[in-house]
């Protein structure tokens, strides 16, 4: 058997280092052959934007994210992904270089949504359907095969498992919880909605605790103030708990 460097198995591409850049550079290639062979669609007045974007999205997006469901994801990878989409919308919808449109009013006018967010969404899809089954499958042994061995020293690459790990994280769950919800399609459903709207939501800014008070004075009335990650619990006379938090404020200006 002859010993090679890359491969490519059932469209995918296959290399010592899994695989995902190159994999995500010939995604795009093709996508963009896809997409370019279209341009009559795109450019046609006869048709309108929803079929446009409903032949985008079977005959293009479908393209691109093929085997995405695998993919370990980097920002370097999903900046380009999600570069291509842009793009690729933006021509759809005519909108030229002087025009300013940010790119969630696009996703919005074109209803798409982020890249990572559909990658997402197609893994935990995968993952549910191996998860269901059964045990002695090799599919599923895979997922929590350890192979033996030191790796080099430095920082670890990122791997699909790495992801995967930082995923259920977010979720709350363990790992043995999610091979339980698997086995219901409507609670992995709503697992994997919980996960994709917690991302879409994006991070929760941190509230100034005078700000806290002046826009919400029921929470001090309550008697409960976030301070970061920690709760301290206030007076519930509104008058004892300003007197509490510019006391707070001028220690730290000390």
């Amino acid at each position: 058997m002859e010993e090679v460097e890359t491969f490519t198995y059932l469209g995918s591409v296959v290399d010592k280092q899994g695989g995902t850049d190159t994999d995500i550079k010939s995604r795009i290639a093709k996508a963009r052959g896809a997409f370019l062979q279209l341009g009559n669609i795109w450019n046609s007045k006869e048709i309108g934007r929803n079929t446009k974007l409903r032949l985008f999205n079977t005959n293009v997006k479908s393209v691109l994210l093929y085997g995405a469901e695998t993919w370990r994801t980097t920002k370097v990878n999903l900046k380009k992904l999600q570069t291509f989409v842009n793009q690729c919308l933006r021509r759809i919808l005519k909108i030229h270089w002087p025009e300013r449109i940010s790119n969630k009013d696009l996703w919005q006018k074109t209803q798409q949504c982020p890249i990572d967010e559909e990658i997402l969404r197609r893994r935990w899809g995968w993952l549910g359907h191996t998860l269901r089954k059964p045990d002695n499958n090799i599919t599923r042994q895979a997922l929590t095969w350890n192979p033996q061995g030191k790796r080099k020293r430095g920082r670890p690459r990122n791997t699909w498992r790495r992801d995967l790990e930082a995923n259920i994280k977010e979720t709350g769950l363990r790992w043995q919880q999610v091979v339980v919800a698997a086995q219901d399609r409507n609670r992995w459903r709503t697992v994997v909605n919980g996960l994709c709207s917690r991302r879409s939501d994006g991070p929760k800014k941190k509230k100034n605790m005078t700000n806290v008070q002046n826009s919400r004075p029921d929470l001090a009335v309550v008697g409960i103030v976030t301070l970061g990650l920690r709760v301290a619990r206030l007076p519930r006379d509104g008058t004892a708990a300003s007197d509490w938090l510019r006391a707070r404020e001028d220690g730290r200006r000390h």
